[in-house]
Parts: structure tokens; C-alpha cells; sequence
């Protein structure tokens, strides 16, 4: 067996920043660490809380509860030999004070294999000591490890925890909790925090040479959580605090903090040390597996990154026991975090980058297979809502991206006998897209085209909506559906003769050509030298310059006739194109807007009218590559923004969206599913084509 590849670091060098500078610098990064079930530990590299979504312990529990805020904060403070207390976390009051001590002594912030360690510092005449901090999540646990160890230094420091706690679904306001709502129970060395009725107690054991516990319960007042402000959401809350635990920190010793929602049995079963080991073997198997794709640090950096949003729904334990039954697993992917579920169209969109590109062969049909048996109407669920195991089925282009990720696993596989499976599925879907299904998507008989539209939804990727105002309807025949249905029907077309003979294929590529034919006559927009939008709109024609026409080019088969691929592909790259994704609009437009921010109205509105989109780069390398074969090392230059990206906002991953204009400022989820998926999956195949 061939050695696997290298585990990959990014850091971030703390004392190259000024220390009057660095308390802000810290606050603005972040990390972010999954469990395989949804759930999650997150926060700012200086452990001060931002978000409501920021805590050591978010846990995926079966429905009705969802993804709960179970440990919020852990106060961390080490007293040195000669007295000094130095903290290395803190909290920003609601005065604006950033209660923070670790400025001075962070040394650096580092993934080491997708996990964050922190260094600490701690300078004194009888030092210095050196303090690393690490954190992980069990896999496929709602169990989080805090661990802390000596590299440097002689004598003993002594270690101060303080867990803070405030039980609510983790999307939830902050403001609360009632102390007089939570107790401690403690015996032989394992302490229970119980909280409020409905959700499960929370397990905490300290590991560690003298580990003692002072009951000491209080509230932690006026925690302000600033990008929850600027967003124009709840900001201001309390937490609760049970009292703090204490132990010795020496050389060659560690100290753990586990805190878990598992019970005692699972919770023990591993050691602090079996359990990290457990981890890393499991990151360096990932790597291992993906090692044809995987042969950049960058590369080996974002096949981790995409771990986090491949996942086993933990709410859907009746959908996990029917598949098991078969033999088959339930798989899923969490579109972005902090806030989403899994998507139907962000899966499909993203199955190739993070399961195709990664080598994890086996998960991909599951996740096709699980999303097949969801099909209601001809449609697969566009989301799962928190906490909830029924699907919402308003979109209008997550089935067809369906065939299209179901056409990059056979190929990648061979696996006929899913697609042998999934064939009358198929066919029940195209029949009821024909035949005019939900929400008004159904091909119209006069020329073949697919429309969708219904009053009050957004059934398109475009698809904010705010106190009922859909900003970008799209009702009508768009672009990227367009592009979609006919690429759906040929994939079909080519299934079914493969499987079935020609007889079965022929209505099916009939139905194809029609839908070609007037794609070309309708979507053209000569004036501009691109494509419409949409046609066929409530208003008329829609000529607004947006990336959607790019699927035109970039998807097996490309709708759109071959002479005018290279004039779209240009004026995309012209107007759309920026270091880190495809604007959404074009300057040019009076709707556009250049900065994503504000209130949730305000962000709305910006949402697809100009934000930039990190996951368009993807199909448009693809296109590129269409128009200019061979040419992969320019190719590759459209992706050199997100190098630098990496070790901004979240670090190690990639953002859903950037401002429109430079410095195109990171926005919106710190971590997107298909931001890493198609990042990952044209680095690989622009690579994999130079090295060819």
C-alpha cells in the first residue's frame, strides 16, 4: 500500500500582528469542525462567541429537536507559577469591550488535518511556556474533546474551565437562559448539566493530573454576539455557568475536557487519547482514498473541508431504519453551515466535488439512492427543514441536477445496477414533467421548453425571499432549467437505449431535440451577444446578463448550439467572472447591488443581484475548457483567488458568497458545501490534466 498523502496545515501566524491589532484579527476569523451527523463546534480563532451559531458543542438530535446549542463557551484561564492568571478566550460585552486576554500570548492558530490547534505563549522570567490547545469532535458523536498539553516550560501550570451553557435550537435568539431552568449533578467524577424539559442532559468529565470541580453556579451577563448584530438579529444574552474545573498542566501530561449529549457508555468507551487517534486515522483514510485528486496541499486541505458536509441524518431515524433494512444507508449533505439543512439542489450540485473528487465512491449512491425514494410528483425535495424528516418540494431544478449527479457516479463507478434501480424513477419524472407537476413546472406542448412559476415561490437557485417578497421570481422559461431539462432528456435518452434498446430511447431524444431547437430560436439575445435569462415571463423576455446561461456550455450536454458558445463564455468572463466566483447580475443592471450586508431585508435584496457565488466557478472552468480545450493552466488562474481566500473567514473552507466589488469581503454561510465541492473538483481536474 502506497504511503498516504502528507496531512495538510494552514495557519495563521498570530505574532506577526501587531498586539494592538491582533484581539480584532482573531475575533474575525473562524473554524469549523463536523461530526458526520450535522452537528458541529464553531467560533472565532479568539474563542470569543460572534455568532449565535458559535459554540463547542452543537449537537444533531432526532426530530422534533434538530441541531441544539448543548456548550456554548468554555471560560479558560492558567495560572502560572507566579500567580499571574492569563486568559486564553473571553467574550465581547454588550458595551462593545472585547473581554479577551489571548492577544498578547495566541503564538499561532493552525488546521492540522482540517482540526484547529491553538499556541499559546506565555512569557515570564521563569519562562516561557508553551500551551497547545486542540479540538475534535467524535465522529458520528455528539461528543466534543477540548484538550490541552505543555510543549514547553518546566513546572506546573495550574488549568481553570469554565463551561457556559444555554440550551436552544442553535438557529434560536440568544437572549436567556433562566438559571433557575438548569441543575448540576455530579458522582464519581462525571458531572451532568440538565437544562430545560425536551432536550437531554449534557455529560462533562475533565481528564487531568489533580482534576477537581468547584460548584459555582452563576450567569455570565451581557454577552454581545456582533455579526448576529450587523445581520439585524437578536444580539445581547447570558449564559449560565455551573462553576469551573481545575487541573495541573506539566510536561508530557495532558488535560481533556469531553462534553457530550452521548450517553456515559458511549461517552467512555473511548480514551481522550483513543478517540484523537481514532480521528486522525480517519482523516488520514480520507486522504488516502482521495489520493488521485488529492495531490496538493490545497487539494488535501479542501477533501477535508468537504468531509464536514457529507452527513447521516440524525433527525430521520425512520428513513435510516428502512434503508438499512435493504442493506443500503441514509446519506445527505448540509448545504452550508452555520444555518442550513440539506438541500436537494445543493446536494446534487455538490455530490461530485465531495464524493466523486474524494474517492468515497460508496457514499455518493447512497446519497443518490436516499434522495430517489424522497421523489414526490416528479420532484425531490428542494430542503429538509430543521429538525423536521418531511421534505418541502418547491423547486424547479433540483430534479434535473439529480440526473446530472447520477451521470457523474455511473460514469466514475459503473455502477449499473443503481442506475438499473433508479431507471423507472427517471422515467416517472421526466412523465411528470411533461404531464405539468406542482408549483407550475411542466413543459409547455407548444415548443418543448420547460416553464415554472407559482405565486409566492422561489423555485429557482435564485431564491430569496423576505416577508413574502420573492426578489428574483424568474416565473417563466429560464435559462439553467432549460439547460438542465435538456440535458436530463438526453442522459435519459442514452439510459434507456443502453438498458431498454432504441425503441424506449427514441420518444425521449425526440422530446430533446424539440426542446434544442427551440432553446436556440427563443434564448438568444442578439442585442447582447448572450442569452436571456428568462423567457416567456410574466413581463416579457428577461435579457438581465447573469451567470445562468453558463449551464448552456458547461453541462454534458450543452443546450445551447456550438457556434455560440464561445461569445457567452466571454461576456461572462468579462462581467461576471472575479477572483472568487461569478457575480450574479451584471454592474450594468439597475438592480445591482456591490456589497452583501445589512439587515435580513437588505441582504435579501443583494442576495442574487450582483453577490458574487463561489460555486459558479466551477461550471464556468468547465465551459471555458469547453471553448478553449487543453488550455488548463490558464484555466487554473481563474481559481487563484481562493488560495488566499483559505485562510480568511472560515478558515480552510469557502464561503457562500463574497461582496461584488473588491475586496470582494466574505458573506453569507462561512462554510457552503458546493463552495468546496466545485473548488475542489475543477483544482483537480485542471491538475489532473497538467500533469497529464
Amino acid at each position: 500500500m502506497s504511503a498516504a498523502p502528507s496531512l495538510p496545515i494552514r495557519g495563521v501566524a498570530c505574532d506577526t500582528v501587531p498586539v494592538e491589532e491582533r484581539a480584532v484579527n482573531l475575533v474575525d476569523r473562524e473554524w469549523l469542525v463536523a461530526n458526520g451527523l450535522g452537528g458541529y463546534a464553531s467560533g472565532s480563532v479568539a474563542g470569543v462567541p460572534t455568532r449565535r451559531f458559535h459554540g463547542l458543542l452543537v449537537a444533531a438530535l432526532a426530530a422534533p429537536l434538530g441541531r441544539v446549542m448543548m456548550m456554548n463557551h468554555l471560560g479558560e484561564e492558567l495560572r502560572l507559577p507566579s500567580g499571574r492568571v492569563v486568559s486564553l478566550g473571553g467574550y465581547q460585552r454588550d458595551d462593545g469591550t472585547l473581554e479577551v486576554g489571548l492577544a498578547p500570548v495566541l503564538r499561532d492558530f493552525r488546521l492540522e488535518a482540517g482540526l484547529p490547534v491553538w499556541t499559546f505563549e506565555l512569557g515570564e522570567r521563569e519562562g516561557p511556556w508553551v500551551v497547545e490547545k486542540r479540538l475534535f469532535l467524535v465522529h458520528a458523536q455528539n461528543t466534543v474533546h477540548v484538550g490541552y498539553r505543555l510543549v514547553a516550560g518546566e513546572g506546573t501550570l495550574r488549568l481553570k474551565l469554565r463551561p457556559s451553557v444555554h440550551f436552544r435550537p442553535h438557529e434560536a435568539p440568544v437572549t436567556g437562559p433562566d438559571a433557575k431552568d438548569y441543575s448540576l449533578h455530579a458522582a464519581c467524577g462525571r458531572y451532568e448539566i440538565v437544562g430545560p424539559a425536551g432536550f437531554p442532559p449534557l455529560h462533562l468529565r475533565l481528564y487531568g493530573a489533580r482534576a477537581a470541580f468547584t460548584v459555582d453556579d452563576s450567569p455570565v451577563h451581557d454577552v454581545l454576539y456582533r455579526i448576529e448584530a450587523s445581520r439585524g438579529y437578536d444580539h445581547r444574552g447570558r449564559l449560565w455557568s455551573p462553576g469551573f474545573f481545575r487541573a495541573s498542566l506539566r510536561g508530557g501530561e495532558d488535560i481533556t475536557l469531553v462534553a457530550s449529549t452521548e450517553d456515559w457508555a458511549t461517552m467512555d468507551a473511548l480514551s481522550p487519547d483513543e478517540a484523537w487517534q481514532a480521528e486522525r486515522a480517519r482523516r488520514e483514510r480520507l486522504l488516502a482514498r482521495a489520493a488521485e485528486s488529492a495531490h496538493t496541499p490545497t487539494t488535501r486541505e479542501l477533501v477535508l473541508a468537504a468531509d464536514a458536509f457529507l452527513v447521516t441524518p440524525s433527525s430521520r431515524l425512520e428513513d435510516a431504519a428502512r434503508a438499512q433494512a435493504a442493506g443500503d444507508e441514509v446519506r445527505s449533505v448540509i448545504a452550508g453551515y452555520h444555518w442550513f439543512t440539506d438541500w436537494g439542489r445543493d446536494t446534487m450540485i455538490s455530490l461530485e466535488g465531495l464524493t466523486l473528487t474524494t474517492g468515497r465512491h460508496e457514499e455518493a449512491g447512497y446519497i443518490l439512492r436516499t434522495f430517489a425514494k424522497y421523489v414526490r410528483d416528479g420532484l425531490i425535495p428542494n430542503l429538509f427543514p430543521e429538525g423536521q424528516c418531511a421534505g418541502l418540494y418547491h423547486t424547479a431544478d433540483a430534479t434535473l441536477w439529480f440526473f446530472h449527479a447520477l451521470d457523474r457516479y455511473v460514469k466514475a463507478t459503473g455502477d449499473r445496477l443503481t442506475l438499473q434501480q433508479l431507471l423507472p424513477v427517471l422515467r416517472g419524472i421526466v412523465e411528470a414533467h411533461v404531464a405539468g407537476t406542482r408549483f407550475g413546472i411542466g413543459v409547455d406542448p407548444a415548443d418543448g421548453l420547460l416553464r415554472q412559476g407559482a405565486e409566492g415561490y422561489q423555485l429557482t437557485w435564485m431564491d430569496a425571499k423576505v416577508d413574502g417578497w420573492v426578489v428574483t421570481p424568474r416565473r417563466g422559461k429560464a435559462v439553467e432549467v432549460n439547460a438542465l431539462w435538456y440535458n436530463a432528456l438526453r442522459l435519459l435518452a442514452s439510459w434507456l437505449r443502453e438498458e431498454d434498446g432504441e425503441q424506449a430511447a427514441r420518444p425521449v431524444e425526440e422530446a430533446a431535440a424539440r426542446t434544442r431547437a427551440s432553446f436556440g430560436e427563443r434564448f438568444w439575445y442578439a442585442q447582447g451577444d448572450h442569452l436571456y435569462d428568462v423567457v416567456d415571463g410574466p413581463d416579457g423576455d428577461d435579457a438581465a446578463l447573469r451567470p445562468n446561461q453558463i449551464f448552456a456550455v458547461a453541462l454534458t450536454h450543452p443546450v445551447l448550439e456550438e457556434v455560440r458558445w464561445r461569445p457567452v463564455v466571454e461576456v461572462v468572463r468579462r462581467e461576471l467572472v472575479t477572483p472568487v466566483g461569478l457575480r450574479s447580475l451584471a454592474r450594468s443592471h439597475p438592480d445591482y447591488k456591490a456589497r452583501y450586508d445589512g439587515d435580513l431585508r437588505a441582504r435579501d435584496a443583494a442576495y442574487h443581484q450582483g453577490t458574487v457565488w463561489s460555486w459558479l466557478i466551477g461550471p464556468f472552468v468547465d465551459a471555458w475548457l469547453r471553448v478553449h480545450p487543453g488550455r488548463t493552466a490558464e484555466a487554473a488562474e481563474f481559481l487563484s483567488g481562493f488560495e488566499p481566500h483559505l485562510s480568511e473567514a472560515c478558515i480552510g473552507s469557502v464561503s457562500e458568497v463574497f461582496d461584488a466589488e473588491s475586496p470582494y469581503l466574505a458573506r453569507g454561510c462561512a462554510a457552503q458545501a458546493w463552495g468546496v465541492a466545485e473548488l475542489l473538483r475543477v483544482l483537480a481536474k485542471t491538475s489532473r490534466h497538467e500533469r497529464a
